[in-house]
């Protein structure tokens, strides 16, 4: 390893505290369980045990606080893997902090058996979470430490430093610089105009900044790019203008061109015929405005179903009660049905889909508010309005739907 990279993996360390020295501890049955996953080697048994310990949230958040601690301690008994695993189930389960401390600790441990794979894949993991907790200056941060390291084995550095730039871009536009953030994609786009990974990220910070006509154009070009581009084999091509194309799909639906979007969605379709969120985005696009309200309920069904459909074949054995559907597809199903004048049967996907974590959207609860004012229920109306007003964002979705949900809530407690 080069003096550059010890230097810098010794500042991640040194900034997780883990060189801090602890007393002997108690030997705790979640301190036994952290020690139990060392016994685990293979990349599918691994992937398997994030799964597994991602699906029980309550029980792992105290295997997730022992490992925090024992991450601390001078001579951490917590095994490399062990440290990768638990660190992906941590993101998965928004334990920043503790994800934080187990990739800075995979990372150490990487850096001592000379592993520069360890190394990516803990930087990495790191950039995400910080992306992902909106902690954008420790983004930039991380990316400028890891685009210093010099690689010296295999080129697993080298080969994710144009990956780990433009997350770092992204942090940049993230925080307002987006005259700083475009600049510096227009000069590699320059340097490398054979490379289109540039001008897809330029598109996703035009996108953010909602100059959504420019990133439209950028994203057309980007599919006529890929399709010309010998170098990628079919399957690889097809993939990326499928990515591509969703994207533009997405920022049709914001500019509210409908046609368009619609456009672009059954292109997609007519490749994927059961992909199941291209049939739901389709449904919902259709019913949120009202339009082929039937067939936008079987696309959605269809979505639910197929969904299913791969949750089942990647986990055959999955406990029932952990077979849950996609809130995102319970709401476009509460929402179709609404928009059809079905409104007790709108009401129990949407009640559904809440209950999700993954569904405590700010809009979700303004579909059910909406059902249950139609059912005569303000009280419970009220209830949910308020409720997704604290889980609003800062998008520019949410700030206009947060207008619109506050002025219902007025008028809704008036009636109370």
């Amino acid at each position: 390893m080069t003096r550059n990279l010890g230097i810098a993996v010794f500042g991640l360390v040194c900034c997780a505290g883990w060189l801090a020295a602890f007393g002997p501890h108690a030997a705790t049955a979640e301190r036994k369980q952290v020690l139990a996953l060392n016994e685990i080697t293979g990349n599918d048994p691994l992937v398997g045990k994030v799964q597994e310990l991602s699906r029980n949230a309550e029980g792992t958040k105290k295997l997730l606080a022992a490992a925090s601690e024992m991450a601390r301690e001078k001579h951490s008994l917590i095994g490399r893997n062990t440290s990768l695993l638990l660190a992906m189930v941590a993101e998965n389960l928004k334990q920043v902090d503790t994800a934080i401390e187990l990739y800075k600790l995979h990372a150490a441990q990487s850096l001592r058996v000379s592993s520069e794979r360890g190394l990516a894949t803990a930087y990495l993991g790191l950039i995400q979470v910080y992306l992902d907790a909106k902690r954008f200056k420790d983004v930039e941060k991380t990316c400028k430490e890891f685009l210093a390291l010099e690689s010296e084995e295999d080129d697993s550095l080298d080969r994710i430093k144009p990956v780990v730039y433009r997350r770092m871009v992204q942090a940049i536009a993230k925080q307002g610089q987006v005259d700083r953030a475009l600049k510096m994609l227009d000069e590699q786009i320059k340097a490398e105009p054979r490379n289109w990974l540039h001008l897809a990220m330029k598109g996703q910070v035009l996108r953010e900044v909602e100059r959504f006509d420019d990133a439209a154009k950028v994203y057309t070009d980007l599919i006529e790019r890929i399709g010309k581009d010998g170098r990628l084999e079919d399957e690889d091509k097809k993939e990326l203008i499928h990515e591509y194309r969703y994207f533009l799909s997405g920022i049709y639906t914001d500019m509210s061109k409908v046609d368009k979007a619609v456009e672009q969605l059954k292109l997609l379709l007519a490749d994927e015929p059961t992909n199941p969120t291209y049939n739901n985005d389709l449904g919902f696009v259709w019913a949120d405005r009202g339009m082929n309200l039937v067939e936008a309920e079987r696309l959605i069904r269809k979505a639910l179903a197929e969904d299913k459909k791969l949750r089942r074949k990647l986990s055959p054995g999955i406990d029932p009660k952990d077979d849950k559907d996609n809130s995102a597809y319970l709401d476009s199903l509460g929402w179709v049905l609404f928009k059809q004048g079905k409104v007790k049967e709108a009401k129990s996907p949407l009640l559904e889909a809440v209950k999700d974590p993954e569904g405590q959207h700010l809009e979700i609860f303004d579909h059910l508010a909406d059902v249950h004012m139609a059912l005569g229920e303000t009280a419970e109306a009220v209830a949910a309005w308020k409720k997704g007003l604290e889980t609003a964002t800062d998008t520019r979705r949410d700030k206009k739907r947060k207008a619109e949900v506050e002025k219902k809530l007025k008028e809704a407690e008036k009636k109370k």
